[in-house]
């Protein structure tokens, strides 16, 4: 029942009902963050813009679909948290935040990044699991920071080259699209410590964790010494494992049935 008032009351616009969703924010937080995470907000509450040092703010699980101009007045902010909302289109606002470090996208309805995003010079985490991305976004290749992206569980089929100028860049997760084989630039990508991935990567000496479920490619990956691969199905990878070291044919693995996703902790630091 609460729930319920609470999507309904989300309709109406006056500070009153606006109030009874957010709580009091008369005043900036201590710890300069702002939680608004899961209530139920169809407009972005204005008065969170006042609050020039904030640091961090969490928007996540909500209804929006646009963010005011106003946003911009939030420059000292690093972590910004949108997914679980209804954006198709990132709103521009976002890429005047240079300080952004850490953006969170996911489960969206975005098929496309602005070349605007290649102004957050710090940005050194970028989540765009669940979307509808069908094409890699280019954007992403100038992001010269970035040491994490998520792109699991859209549409891509392949990878640009120009992935591999991204030389902060040390893991990529890609679990859950349409790969038919895998992507040759991350071949060429040797400071990577975690990918998803599925053919040789044996001859990559500073790698240290495979992981290759989700997608069409079944094989598993030949690795080098020390290298730990990981699946759903632990005790196959062990099989396979095994059969490496002895020198067998490796065998094709089942497609695994589920893995959780977990973001990094909300005070991560880098």
């Amino acid at each position: 029942m609460g729930n319920t008032i609470r999507v309904t009351i989300a309709f109406i616009p006056s500070k009153k009902c606006q109030k009874f969703l957010i709580g009091n924010l008369e005043e900036m937080p201590l710890d300069k963050m702002v939680d608004v995470s899961g209530s139920q907000l169809r407009r972005f509450p204005l008065q969170i813009c006042s609050f020039t040092r904030l640091v961090k703010l969490y928007l996540s699980d909500n209804k929006l679909r646009n963010l005011p101009q106003e946003l911009k007045q939030l420059q000292s902010l690093q972590i910004l948290a949108l997914d679980f909302n209804g954006f198709r289109e990132l709103p521009i606002v976002v890429c005047s935040l240079k300080q952004l470090s850490i953006l969170y996208l996911g489960n969206n309805r975005l098929h496309a990044l602005p070349s605007e995003l290649s102004l957050l010079k710090e940005l050194k985490i970028l989540w765009i699991e669940t979307n509808y991305f069908s094409d890699f976004p280019d954007v992403i290749c100038e992001l010269q920071s970035l040491k994490t992206l998520h792109v699991g569980y859209n549409q891509l089929r392949c990878l640009p080259k120009g992935l591999n100028r991204l030389e902060d860049l040390s893991s990529v997760w890609l679990s859950g699209n349409l790969f038919s084989e895998f992507p040759e630039v991350l071949l060429e990508m040797h400071f990577l410590d975690v990918i998803r991935r599925f053919p040789s990567l044996a001859h990559l000496k500073g790698l240290k964790l495979v992981i290759y479920d989700h997608n069409p490619c079944v094989n598993a990956p030949a690795v080098a010494e020390g290298v730990r691969r990981w699946a759903t199905n632990t005790e196959e990878i062990k099989e396979e494992n095994n059969k490496q070291r002895a020198g067998e044919p490796l065998t094709e693995t089942k497609e695994p049935q589920i893995e959780s996703q977990i973001k990094p902790d909300q005070d991560a630091t880098f």
